[in-house]
């Protein structure tokens, strides 16, 4: 079993990284390929998640949402291009029977500006649901992003 648990937790992990990657290397088209079509992708603060109020700052309710996304910040918003550095932590998964791992991992984002200096931009856990596909690829299903802080400091544009 323990054979079992360590290549799950190496897929797992892998998924995370892929996602990260996409992230800060400013591969967002390769982001929703990382997710089912029927998938979940939110940002909310943890003070809602606490309180059971269900209001993200961001919610997208399906892959074509999530290329929609990409596609705004390729060709439609104006925004300050930010440089993030995302490191992650104290990742944890279940199987349910289902055949869908829940995870949970911490994450830090670094937000470097167009002068140079870096500062936290954030700080929270992702929430995730996985399933691994027909063709043995693991894709988040959900990914819930609950940031710690009460609000955001800058423009959310880009995923986090």
């Amino acid at each position: 079993m323990l054979e079992h648990d360590i290549q799950i937790t190496y897929r797992l992990a892998d998924l995370q990284d892929r996602y990260i990657h996409t992230l800060d290397s400013d591969a967002l088209e390769d982001w929703p390929t990382l997710f089912v079509d029927d998938c979940l992708y939110e940002v909310i603060p943890k003070e809602n998640e606490d309180a059971g109020l269900p209001a993200p700052v961001m919610r997208y309710d399906n892959i074509r949402m999530l290329h929609d996304r990409v596609i705004s910040l390729r060709h439609a918003n104006i925004y300050q291009k930010p440089v993030y550095r995302h490191f992650l932590s104290g990742m944890r998964w279940l199987a349910g029977a289902d055949g869908l791992y829940r995870m949970t991992t911490n994450y830090l984002v670094i937000n470097t500006n167009q002068t140079g200096q870096s500062l936290v931009y954030q700080t929270g856990t992702y929430h995730d649901t996985v399933v691994v596909e027909e063709d043995g690829v693991p894709r988040f299903k959900s990914k819930r992003v609950i940031y710690d802080t009460s609000r955001v400091q800058t423009l959310l544009a880009v995923p986090i």
